[in-house]
């Protein structure tokens, strides 16, 4: 992990903690500068050619990021710092070696733990059903949606899986039946007679 401070302009505090916000950290110190050596000078009028200088009011921020997003969080605070090319805040980025609980006194050394690594999901295979058979079971779905009552009570038939199976099983072995027997015609194949 590391450890962000940044110097900022004082009025781009709210914004850069609502992003940080944004991305789920948030600042665990914030002080305001008193003497700041950046100047900003203003014109004043032509004819008069003066100047007047004034300070800017700086703040300096501090948090502790994971090591994936800290240039990500640098480049926020970069860009939202409120500073122009010519005037260039400061990041200071250090190394988290080791945090300390206050009441137990017990150490962490690898920061990172915390982030526990998920096994990539197998990838789902296409389904290979032909239009027909998405067909079919959306048929079968519906009628199972439709008489769930019955099928529960008459067939002992409790889910959608029950019923799909129930009626592969009901009409396998008839087609095993065909097959074992090809020259047995089932139903009318002679309708011009």
């Amino acid at each position: 992990m590391k450890k962000i401070e940044a110097i900022i302009k004082r009025s781009s505090y709210t914004t850069i903690a609502s992003k940080l916000n944004e991305m789920g950290y948030i600042i665990i110190d914030k002080r305001n500068l008193e003497d700041s050596q950046i100047l900003d000078t203003k014109k004043g009028s032509k004819v008069g050619g003066s100047f007047s200088v004034q300070t800017i009011p700086l703040s300096k921020i501090e948090l502790v990021v994971t090591e994936k997003d800290a240039r990500k969080v640098i480049d926020l605070i970069s860009k939202k710092s409120g500073f122009t090319s010519s005037k260039i805040g400061k990041i200071f980025v250090s190394e988290m070696e080791e945090v300390v609980e206050i009441d137990t006194l017990e150490s962490t050394q690898d920061l990172e733990l915390d982030e526990i690594a998920i096994p990539p999901k197998p990838k789902v295979k296409r389904s290979r059903l032909v239009p027909l058979q998405k067909y079919t079971l959306l048929r079968l779905q519906t009628v199972y949606d439709e008489n769930h009552e019955t099928l529960a009570s008459d067939h002992r038939i409790k889910s959608f899986s029950d019923f799909v199976n129930h009626c592969i099983m009901g009409y396998l072995p008839s087609f095993e039946k065909q097959l074992k027997h090809p020259t047995v015609v089932y139903g009318n194949n002679f309708r011009e007679f």
